[in-house]
């Protein structure tokens, strides 16, 4: 089961957190947090290896946090280091 951490503790981390959007191309042009990069759900599943490296710990959210969760579990079983941010996005509006 992969972690979580808030938006709050989150923004701390900012700019040096790799932070990854899975939502879609167009979801991410309309907003996303600062310095997180866009790399879909379906892709960065399809083939993680693609994407992220084993030694290194990455932040990933979604709209409201239950796709993120459920990538954050799938990649945390293959080996990676993945946190999942609670909320999503929807709740970093708010903070």
């Amino acid at each position: 089961m992969s972690m979580d951490i808030t938006v709050t503790e989150l923004k701390s981390l900012i700019p040096n957190a790799k932070i990854i959007d899975i939502r879609d191309n167009y979801q991410f042009n309309l907003g996303s947090i600062p310095t997180s990069i866009n790399i879909p759900m379906n892709f960065l599943l399809t083939n993680p290896s693609t994407y992220l490296n084993k030694d290194d710990t990455y932040y990933i959210y979604c709209e409201h946090g239950s796709r993120s969760k459920a990538a954050s579990n799938q990649l945390t079983k293959q080996g990676y280091k993945v946190i999942n941010v609670l909320g999503g996005f929807s709740e970093y509006k708010l903070k």
